[in-house]
């Protein structure tokens, strides 16, 4: 049976995904190029960290040499000399930092005791862990002198725990023994003290009750 004239005989078939195709094909060219980027960025940072630390290393060999020039400069004379000295001047230190100086202790007591009492006796003792006490027997115009020593004592703060007994009043002219002890401040004994001078207000109390007339 014989094809109409308008069926052809043969044809060639096209292929329907060629499209899809050349979409892929442009997406790998792409990612290739951005992975070549990648890679020459990589590259170029590698470039830069080799560079600086070959400028650190020379700047390293810079400095060690000019420190073993400087080393190859000093005079070993010179520093021993600088070496021995600094060991006198802490020697020294540390012998005057655990060098009593009673004369401190004196001056404060001077100042606070006022004019109407008066010492008989002191005994100073130096403890081994370096804690200074203070017994000390004396007498008073009255008992109001003796409570004006007790409150500039109290004030100052420097001779601390002050204990006083034996409190003994004569008869004849209300004037009063007693016994004192009390502890010591390690500034107050100290070779080098600080210059803070006592409160000036502490003598107040010691000066008013010490010229008011006994009962």
């Amino acid at each position: 049976m014989a094809l109409p004239p308008a069926i052809p005989t043969s044809f060639v078939p096209h292929p329907a995904s060629a499209g899809g195709r050349r979409f892929r094909s442009d997406f790998s060219g792409a990612f290739g190029f951005f992975a070549y980027g990648v890679l020459g960025l990589a590259l170029l940072l590698a470039l830069g960290v080799f560079a600086y630390g070959r400028i650190l290393a020379a700047e390293q060999s810079a400095k060690d040499a000019a420190l073993a020039k400087a080393e190859a400069a000093i005079d070993s004379a010179t520093v021993e000399s600088f070496v021995r000295l600094r060991d006198r001047l802490n020697s020294s230190a540390q012998l005057l930092a655990n060098h009593p100086a009673f004369s401190n202790f004196f001056s404060a007591l001077e100042t606070l005791l006022p004019a109407t009492v008066r010492f008989t006796a002191l005994h100073l003792t130096l403890a081994d862990d370096g804690t200074a006490t203070l017994q000390g027997a004396g007498a008073a115009k009255s008992f109001n002198a003796l409570a004006a020593l007790s409150t500039a004592l109290s004030a100052d703060g420097r001779i601390k725990d002050a204990i006083f007994s034996g409190i003994v009043v004569n008869a004849k002219d209300n004037s009063v023994s007693f016994v004192l002890a009390a502890t010591l401040d390690p500034k107050l004994i100290a070779f080098a003290p600080p210059e803070a001078a006592a409160p000036s207000a502490s003598m107040t109390p010691a000066a008013a009750a010490s010229s008011t007339p006994s009962p």
